[in-house]
C-alpha cells in the first residue's frame, strides 16, 4: 500500500519520520525525497517524506497573508471594549485558522504566537507517505502518491469546483462529447492554475468581482464594467487574456 500520514497526528513514529536528519534526493523539479525507516522487526515502518520548494514558497505566502490579517484583528480587537471586545476575542480564538496562530496571556490578551508561526514553517511544501512495498524506490513511491492524489483532485475539481453532475445520454458520440467538454474544462482550471501559481478557486472568487453596470437616463444608456483591482489585471495580464472594456457599450437616445 501507498498511504499519505498526517504530518501532525502526534503518532510517535510520524513524529520521528519528520524529525530524521539527512538529505533530500532530487528527483525533478520540485520534487525531492527522503527515504525514512523507523523502528525494527514488526514495529517496522518505512515513510517517504516528499518536499515541494515551489509548494513551500506558495505555503509561506498563505501563512504571511493570513498573519497579516491576523494582525489587523488583533489591531481592531484595541478598539473595542467590554462585551464588544470579548465577543471579537473570543471569535478569534476559536477560529479554526486564526486561534492556531493565537496565544492567549494571563490577563487574557490576545497576542500572536510566534513559536506556533516558526513551527508551521517546519512543514511547508512537504507530505509525508507511508509505504509497505520495500521494493519500490522513494521516487517511486513519491510519483505513485501524486499521480493518485492528481486523479483523486480531479474527480474532486470537476465534481466541485467546475460543479459538474452526472449527465445521462444515450448516444455514443453525446457521450464522447460530454467526456471531451469536461476534460477540457479541467485542463483550462489547470492551465489557468499553473500559469497564475493561484487556485481557481481563489481566482474565480476574485473574478466573481467584476460586474457590468447598466446605466440609464434621458439621453441614453451606458453599459459600464466595475474598476478592476490590481490583481484582476495581473491575472488578465499573466494569461494573455483582453481585460474586459471599462465602457462596454454606449447607446444615445434617438
Amino acid at each position: 500500500y501507498i498511504v499519505g500520514e498526517k504530518m501532525r497526528s502526534g503518532k510517535e513514529t510520524t513524529d520521528a519520520a519528520m524529525s530524521r536528519k539527512g538529505r533530500y534526493h532530487h528527483v525533478r523539479e520540485n520534487l525531492q525525497v527522503k527515504d525514512i525507516v523507523v523502528g525494527d522487526g514488526e514495529a517496522r515502518k518505512r515513510y517517504v517524506l516528499v518536499h515541494n520548494p515551489k509548494e513551500a514558497e506558495r505555503d509561506r505566502l498563505r501563512r504571511k497573508e493570513l498573519i497579516e490579517r491576523l494582525e489587523a484583528e488583533l489591531e481592531g480587537l484595541k478598539q473595542l471594549s467590554n462585551q464588544a471586545h470579548t465577543k471579537a476575542a473570543c471569535r478569534l480564538r476559536t477560529h479554526p485558522t486564526y486561534g492556531k496562530y493565537l496565544r492567549q496571556l494571563k490577563d487574557g490578551t490576545l497576542k500572536l504566537d510566534k513559536q506556533a508561526i516558526r513551527d508551521a514553517e517546519k512543514y511547508d511544501g512537504k507530505y509525508l507517505i507511508r509505504t509497505s512495498d520495500d521494493t519500490l524506490s522513494a521516487e517511486d513511491v513519491a510519483l505513485g502518491y501524486k499521480q493518485l492524489v492528481d486523479v483523486e483532485d480531479a474527480f474532486r475539481t470537476l465534481k466541485t469546483t467546475l460543479e459538474l453532475r452526472p449527465m445521462y445520454h444515450r448516444l455514443e458520440n453525446r457521450i464522447r462529447a460530454h467526456i471531451l467538454l469536461c476534460w477540457l474544462a479541467l485542463l483550462l482550471v489547470r492551465i489557468i492554475e499553473e500559469e497564475t501559481g493561484e487556485t481557481w478557486t481563489a481566482l474565480r472568487k476574485e473574478l466573481d468581482r467584476i460586474h457590468l453596470g447598466h446605466f440609464s437616463s434621458n439621453n441614453g444608456d451606458v453599459y459600464q464594467s466595475t474598476e478592476l483591482t490590481p490583481k484582476q489585471r495581473k491575472t488578465f495580464d499573466t494569461l494573455g487574456i483582453e481585460a474586459p472594456p471599462k465602457f462596454l457599450k454606449i447607446q444615445p437616445k434617438a
